[in-house]
């Protein structure tokens, strides 16, 4: 049965910035389709997130650590590992953004954004493949990109760089690995209502402007991501690899 291709039962989560917004409805949703979720938040705790995990009859740990720091990753790993013995399923959705006109944009920043969003998602990725390659077993890293991996954007310079660093990435490390059953793959959100957006949403004039470019007509939402991630989670796209799949009311279409 191919529905049986989208369950994830028996396998082992760790999703990042699952705290609120994106992170927390892809949790839920690997857990709604049978998987063992491990919570991370960088600096607010997930235990919402893990609440209503285990409310849907799930599995859920949690983790905090705060992915600014370089020896983060490592911590966070071994604490995902101490939880449920493995990790099967990597999904780096933890991001910040910090909007300020490029010419006046500080170097504590640009670190910042560029630790959390991209270096954090490869040191992570490292240490998932390590120990699928170790136990033989394959596995799915799933990373969080953004339309600003394919366009520039405006007065968030490091946060482009980053989600156009990262959708590099996931082909990179998808060129390594496929051969190893283990699949790298990219999610791109367009305009979504969560937390990163709320400075656009309150500004009248460029919520209008993007919900007049937008086909679908409106702001997208966590929900609208969670069944793609689920499927690039499991066996249903075992022979997808590399890809950048947008999830955007049809943004780039237009």
């Amino acid at each position: 049965m191919i529905l049986d291709s989208f369950q994830l039962h028996g396998r082992t989560a760790l999703v990042t910035g699952a705290s609120r917004g994106l992170g927390a409805a892809i949790a839920v949703a690997l857990s709604e389709a049978g998987a063992a979720v491990v919570c991370h938040g960088n600096s607010t705790s997930p235990d919402r997130t893990a609440a209503a995990v285990e409310a849907g009859g799930g599995k859920a740990g949690t983790a905090i650590a705060d992915l600014t720091d370089p020896s983060a990753p490592g911590r966070l790993f071994d604490q995902a590992i101490s939880c449920f013995g493995a990790v099967d399923i990597l999904v780096n959705n933890a991001g910040v953004i910090r909007r300020t006109p490029a010419i006046e944009y500080a170097e504590e920043d640009w670190a910042d954004v560029l630790q959390v969003n991209l270096t954090a998602a490869f040191r992570l990725s490292q240490l998932t493949a390590e120990q699928m390659l170790a136990r033989g077993a394959g596995g799915k890293i799933l990373n969080l990109a953004s339309l600003l991996a394919f366009q520039g954007g405006i007065t968030v310079p490091a946060y482009a760089a980053a989600k156009g660093g990262l959708a590099q990435l996931t082909k990179a490390l998808a060129n390594e690995w496929a051969s190893k059953s283990i699949n790298v793959n990219a999610i791109a959100p367009g305009y979504m209502a969560t937390d990163n957006t709320e400075a656009l949403r309150r500004d009248e004039t460029r919520s209008r402007q993007i919900l007049e470019r937008i086909p679908a007509g409106r702001w997208g939402t966590p929900d609208d991501v969670a069944g793609a991630a689920v499927f690039l989670c499991s066996d249903a796209s075992r022979y997808v690899h590399g890809q950048i799949l947008a999830i955007d009311g049809g943004w780039l279409g237009r």
